[in-house]
């Protein structure tokens, strides 16, 4: 069984991003990313245009990875990303880095779960939830 997998992601933030996709092969999760790749991004100059193709890819997902690090609390996209998982009912798996002292209330608020940043912990919350 492959799982859909929405994570969200800022280019800011690109090396989080991989290190997601890296877990999930040493814990051996298939599946498809239905993420807007960074070498192949939305070419769009309109909000309602990546609104749009946001809400495609989180749509089709089997649930969305959300980094739950302080710039989440500031990200407007974020917040988009979670409503638009929550109108298709998707769970939201939100990520803690290790020693945080400060993580977005707003995306631990909306998790389906909150887990470490884990390989572990983040494959079985994919099994689980999604």
């Amino acid at each position: 069984m492959y799982y859909r997998i929405f994570i969200s992601h800022s280019w800011s933030y690109s090396k989080q991003y991989d290190r997601i996709e890296e877990f999930l092969r040493q814990e051996y999760v298939p599946y498809y990313n239905h993420s807007i790749p960074k070498d192949d991004p939305v070419h769009s100059k309109s909000d309602k245009a990546l609104y749009e193709a946001i809400e495609a890819k989180i749509k089709g997902c089997s649930c969305v990875i959300i980094l739950a690090g302080v710039y989440a609390s500031y990200s407007r996209w974020i917040n988009i990303e979670i409503e638009i998982a929550q109108k298709y009912k998707k769970p939201i798996i939100a990520v803690e880095y290790w020693g945080a002292e400060r993580t977005s209330k707003v995306v631990k608020d909306a998790a389906t779960t909150i887990v470490k940043w884990q390989a572990k912990s983040i494959a079985d919350a994919i099994r689980t939830y999604a």
